[in-house]
């Protein structure tokens, strides 16, 4: 497998990743190289992201030979087996020490300034680098993550060699390599571009993803006297913000609809992920298909959400998400400045529909035969401004390589069409 560059094999990596966006995940960068790699990864999972900053500890007479390692917040993880082998003395491990902790300062200092570290107690942590030659600093920074509080460690690369994966299961809970080719010399030659990141790079990327974290926050939404649990993010300047409903079997969570509001964020929209039922509620079945309560308890939050924020507002729906959307946005006092449905089931919204005034658009997936035939039928009812944009080789949930980055994009452009010039 050949990578285009560090963005494109980060791409590449968050399809493998998605699933663990339910684990509510910290994504950590290797500096420099695996930053680039890791906020792409970020960015999917809508995950914070740091720079994981370790110092191998080598033994003096052979460097290459690791003998533990140093990380922040003075965790230390020594090898006594290898200082036994090495006839490391106490003065030249203290020696060592003492240097490799110095430079770690200097590198954490120039990579977050004055901001501080993500926690980690208790998480599970994505390490990331663009790739492993011996694996020796991605397992040094596995045993530092795992020391400094991480519940669970997974290591996430897009190449390395067969016989360095397997020393790493060992540090590692778990091991995602895109490929694992049997003739490995270098890591860049599995890249058209692997020219070296440079610090201002890193700088802009933990800067921009910092940025975005700081202003995401838990909410509660009140819906009509009904308490529901919320992710409000909301970019420097923000002048529109999106509404995510999720379809059924489904939670803010989702890490589809995670991967989207974080496109939405980027592009400076403001994004509202919340559950629409409580946990009890979701208990029953029958509740997730009640679009009637769902869209009623959309246009509540929809309330809620004009007295805390006095800007245009958007839905994005997925599945059984959107015929709830389409059902709020078609009733008479809404004001719903754009409608994205994606997956959707509009045929559930009934009569509903011919009273949407938002323009929407109707993504769906090529492979998704049923549903994109109920998309055909609900656009002939529609009669406000509407479009179709079918993904090719997209099945229902979007899971093909690129295809939910396509969908996230259409709905980015949907949105800045529609919402944003009405903020101004």
């Amino acid at each position: 497998m050949m990578f285009t560059d560090r963005t494109d094999a980060g791409r590449q990596l968050a399809g493998a990743l998605r699933h663990l966006a339910e684990e509510d995940p910290v994504v950590l960068g290797l500096p420099r190289g695996g930053v680039p790699v890791a906020f792409q990864v970020a960015r999917a999972l809508g995950a914070p992201l740091d720079v994981i900053v370790v110092r191998k500890l080598g033994v003096p007479s052979h460097r290459e030979l690791g003998f533990g390692a140093v990380g922040e917040g003075g965790v230390r993880v020594i090898s006594d087996d290898i200082v036994r082998i090495g006839r490391v003395s106490r003065e030249d491990l203290a020696a060592v020490e003492r240097a490799e902790t110095a430079a770690l300062a200097g590198q954490a200092r120039r990579f977050r300034g004055d901001r501080p570290r993500v926690p980690l107690d208790g998480r599970s942590v994505i390490v990331v680098d663009d790739g492993i030659a011996t694996g020796a600093t991605a397992a040094a920074a596995c045993e530092v993550v795992r020391a400094q509080g991480a519940a669970r460690v997974v290591l996430a690369v897009p190449v390395a060699p067969p016989d360095a994966l397997a020393r790493l299961r060992g540090p590692a809970d778990d091991v995602v390599c895109l490929s694992a080719p049997r003739a490995f010399r270098a890591v860049g030659e599995w890249y058209r571009d692997f020219t070296q990141t440079p610090d201002e790079e890193v700088l802009a990327l933990l800067a921009q993803a910092a940025d975005r974290a700081a202003r995401a926050s838990e909410v509660v939404v009140d819906a009509g006297g009904v308490r529901l649990a919320g992710d409000l993010t909301l970019p420097e300047g923000s002048g529109a913000v999106v509404m995510f409903t999720h379809g059924s079997g489904s939670s803010r969570h989702s890490p589809r609809n995670r991967s989207v509001a974080a496109a939405l964020n980027l592009a400076g929209l403001g994004t509202l992920l919340f559950d629409l039922l409580t946990p009890a509620e979701e208990t029953e079945r029958a509740n997730v298909f009640d679009i009637e309560t769902l869209g009623r308890r959309l246009a509540d939050a929809t309330r809620w959400l004009r007295q805390l924020r006095s800007v245009p507002i958007g839905y994005f729906g997925a599945s059984t998400g959107a015929a709830a959307a389409l059902w709020a946005a078609g009733s008479a006092d809404a004001d719903i400045g754009a409608l994205v449905s994606r997956g959707g089931r509009p045929d559930l919204a009934g009569p509903r529909l011919a009273d949407v005034r938002a323009p929407t658009l109707l993504i769906v997936g090529a492979l998704d035969t049923t549903v994109l035939g109920l998309n055909q039928q609900a656009r002939r009812e529609l009669r406000c401004e509407n479009r179709l944009d079918i993904v090719p080789g997209a099945t229902h949930l979007f899971e093909e390589p690129g295809t939910l980055d396509e969908a996230a994009a259409l709905a980015r452009d949907w949105f800045t069409r529609h919402l944003l010039p009405r903020a101004r």
